[in-house]
């Protein structure tokens, strides 16, 4: 109970503050400067800077001095967004329990996140929350890092052996390299960490993407002429010891899962009131007299861990059987002709922000195919499945790429395919801005690659 109480604090540490907050500018705060508008502001506020802040970046090896430093950058972040609302929207009014507040509030956080720093550390004393690790060979280094994770129970590390190429009379020698990967099959593993000196190019390509596609956590331990990428981050588990970790995906980061569900919800819903709302009763009728059948089309698609959901369309064709086996292709004569200018605008996908809303779908991702479709593209390129990481998209970084339309050769949706998965691994709020502004502007240009 206490460690699934703890397998993700982050997103509760986050809930906890923003309740926090609200509730002591409600009972402290003035009631003549409190509104909807001002609580709203200050916990967007709060969300935005934390994430620039890296305030709820907190590790098992954190130590004190990074966490105080963590919690005063975070409060003077608060203190400018608090003063500088005032200033915007209420120039010129006194406000008397400014101060008061400020002090209450960053007071309790700084409190609930020092509670819960040493909590969390009792609880790893206890023997409970424990991280699961395994080490890929082993030098002077490890040897240092299992002695630490060994005499401080308190950072939370269950060591479990090691792996090497070579024979070791050793307790804790697990196996050579065979066994290594037979092992994380059977074992359940939290993290591994790997000693660079010993690693051959290809051992390392191996282990990093094993470790990605069943999210375990890789730990690289370095030399002193080591290099250092953006794809790691140097992390420094007591004075002398450092260790590169391979960098999460974006969307492993529950901060980016809300920032992204919040921009879909809050664009699908300007997009539902003040567009579907006037354009589907045009539309309605318009492929009702050109066409006998439903306006809105559905079909099974592919989406997030390869779950099947219905996804809507505005009926570009006419009736057919051979709607859910074969896309469309170039001049294909089940497409109508007001069917044609849905394509070519991509009006005909308007409805798959319903999909947005109900969770099955987002604004940017991955576009999702038709199941039978899927099986064939799978044989063509080796890592399409890493595309179902996501939940799939009504536009994407492929389709604003000129990847859009018919698939007429294996190069086409291994070229979409690339951009899925770059999309997924360098996800930013900002590219997905970028790919919508690029959506638009396609659609008022005509896009002649939609069928």
């Amino acid at each position: 109970m206490v460690t699934k109480l703890f397998k993700n604090t982050t997103a509760l540490l986050m809930l906890v503050d923003l309740l926090l907050i609200n509730i002591v500018v409600f009972f402290v705060f003035e009631k003549v400067h409190q509104s909807l508008q001002f609580h709203a502001y200050i916990s967007i506020f709060w969300l935005i800077t934390s994430v620039i802040t890296n305030y709820y970046k907190v590790y098992r090896f954190t130590n004190v001095y990074r966490l105080l430093k963590l919690t005063v950058v975070q409060a003077l972040f608060f203190i400018l967004g608090f003063f500088a609302y005032f200033g915007i929207f209420k120039e010129g009014e006194i406000v008397n329990t400014q101060f008061k507040t400020l002090v209450i509030t960053l007071g309790s956080l700084a409190l609930i996140k020092v509670a819960f720093f040493i909590l969390q550390k009792k609880i790893r004393q206890s023997g409970s929350n424990f991280k699961r690790v395994i080490f890929f060979e082993k030098d002077d280094t490890a040897k240092k890092m299992i002695k630490l994770f060994q005499n401080k129970s308190s950072l939370g590390y269950s060591y479990l052996g090691f792996f090497s190429s070579k024979i070791s009379e050793d307790t804790n020698y697990l196996g050579n390299e065979e066994d290594f990967y037979g092992y994380l099959k059977v074992e359940k593993v939290d993290e591994v960490y790997a000693t660079l000196s010993h690693l051959k190019k290809s051992q390392l390509k191996k282990l990093t993407k094993y470790s990605s596609l069943h999210n375990i956590t890789l730990k690289l331990i370095p030399d002193s002429k080591e290099f250092y990428s953006k794809s790691r981050n140097v992390e420094f588990y007591d004075e002398t010891l450092k260790v590169l970790s391979v960098k999460k995906l974006p969307f492993d980061l529950p901060e980016n899962k809300i920032i992204k569900r919040a921009f879909d919800i809050i664009f699908s819903s300007f997009v539902c009131l003040f567009i579907i709302s006037w354009l589907y009763p045009i539309l309605w009728v318009l492929i009702k007299l050109e066409s006998k059948g439903p306006a809105i089309f559905k079909q099974e698609r592919e989406g997030f861990n390869g779950e099947e959901f219905v996804c809507y369309k505005f009926r570009s064709m006419r009736m057919n059987n051979q709607a859910d086996k074969i896309h469309a292709t170039k001049n294909d004569s089940r497409v109508t002709k007001i069917g044609s200018f849905l394509r070519k605008t991509s009006l005909d996908e308007i409805p798959q922000f319903f999909n947005v809303l109900l969770g099955s779908m987002s604004v940017v991702g991955p576009r999702p195919h038709l199941e039978s479709l899927a099986i064939e593209y799978q044989k063509d390129v080796d890592n399409y499945l890493e595309r179902h990481a996501v939940k799939p998209g009504i536009t994407g970084l492929a389709q604003i790429s000129g990847y859009r339309g018919e698939i007429k050769k294996k190069s086409d949706i291994k070229n979409r395919v690339r951009l899925d998965i770059f999309y997924i691994e360098n996800w930013s709020f900002m590219l997905d801005v970028k790919i919508v502004v690029s959506t638009v502007l396609s659609i008022f240009k005509g896009d002649e690659n939609a069928y």
